[in-house]
């Protein structure tokens, strides 16, 4: 039992070290895209009819670094600033889907080809809800009150400030704070199990199950809908599943499935959009997370030995060196700041609270 526990904590550490730079600047940038790109700017740019906003809003999506809870306040406020029902749902898919930490984590882990399809498919996933949408959704109205009620419920619990400091200061708070607070328990379960799959099921032992066909993507892509992690925490995870055996279309089905499958999201999207929005919101990301791993599937023979996995070769050139030790370091400290962070703060605001 001893020597199981110590295989999943080296197995896990070996992720952690191996996707921690690839984080730790996604972090930074996305820092840097918390500063330059605000919500009142992408609301300025997502009204009218039409496709045209649907590409702006799947465009914007990909890349925005708004955490997990900020997604839905801001695609309520574009609602109620005039974005078209399209358009936000556009934005409410792409969005969750990747974001440019998630892609930096996906090019460690899962290697380039991973990297570049995953944030088109986030695109396609946009433009194809969003033109359903168009086609087949209800009357275009604005839901005012219901996206007002929304917004304000949802700032009172995300991402609010009393004052603003210098852009270097936001960028770092933003980076190396809020993003990781928002994402860090999740992250760490999932390198967690990640490193329980690689010890604890031999590789490749579930190929004849989940390894290719079109059950595998529709047994990870159901795995993905009731199990909600982000963007980046899923990485990891898909990782663990291509270990055992899954294939790279299957493991896609998740990573499209899960972040995209939020209670919450739903939620809104049934208050604020309508009830056939909802609808066609969940129909689009089981259409795209099954359609897109079999295109991935369909192409991998063309680019065999371009998805570099966690495998054994992988492990002992880590093995070999120091710097993912120190890296790893690097981020758990990042992580443990932004959770003490959170701590100062709440005790803050509950110190204020009793002073009132």
């Amino acid at each position: 039992m001893y020597d199981i526990i110590t295989n999943i904590i080296t197995e896990s550490w070996q992720v952690l070290g191996q996707m921690a730079p690839y984080l730790l600047f996604g972090f930074l940038v996305a820092g840097v895209l918390s500063v330059c790109i605000s919500p009142e700017w992408v609301e300025r740019h997502l009204g009218g009819r039409g496709m045209g906003p649907v590409l702006k809003a799947s465009l914007f999506g990909v890349p925005l670094p708004l955490c997990s809870c900020g997604v839905i306040p801001v695609s309520a406020s574009i609602r109620r600033h005039g974005a078209s029902k399209a358009a936000t749902t556009s934005f409410l898919l792409s969005t969750p889907q990747t974001g440019v930490d998630s892609i930096a984590v996906t090019y460690a882990l899962l290697g380039p080809i991973f990297a570049i399809f995953r944030p088109i498919v986030a695109l396609l996933t946009g433009l194809i809800g969003g033109g359903i949408v168009i086609l087949f959704g209800e009357p275009n109205r604005t839901d005012a009150t219901v996206a007002s009620n929304t917004i304000t419920h949802n700032k009172a619990a995300c991402c609010a400030g009393k004052h603003r400091p210098g852009v270097l200061l936001r960028v770092l708070r933003y980076g190396l704070l809020t993003l990781p607070r928002d994402i860090g328990l999740a992250l760490l379960v999932g390198v967690l199990l990640a490193g329980v799959m690689a010890v604890l099921v031999p590789q490749d032992h579930l190929s004849a199950y989940i390894g290719g066909g079109v059950l595998s993507i529709i047994v990870l892509m159901a795995a993905g809908v009731p199990v909600y992690v982000c963007a980046t925490a899923s990485v990891p995870i898909a990782a663990g599943f291509m270990h055992m055996g899954a294939s790279p279309g299957a493991a896609l089905a998740f990573l499209i499935a899960g972040p995209a499958t939020n209670a919450a999201t739903f939620t809104t999207i049934w208050k604020v959009l309508g009830r056939r929005t909802a609808i066609l919101y969940i129909v689009t990301i089981a259409v795209s997370a099954f359609g897109c791993g079999l295109l991935l599937n369909w192409m991998i023979p063309m680019l065999e030995g371009s998805l570099p996995m966690l495998d054994s070769s992988t492990h002992a050139h880590l093995e070999d060196s120091w710097w993912y030790h120190i890296w790893a370091i690097v981020l758990l400290a990042v992580l443990t700041l932004s959770c003490l962070r959170r701590k100062t703060t709440v005790d803050e605001d509950t110190n204020n609270e009793k002073r009132r």
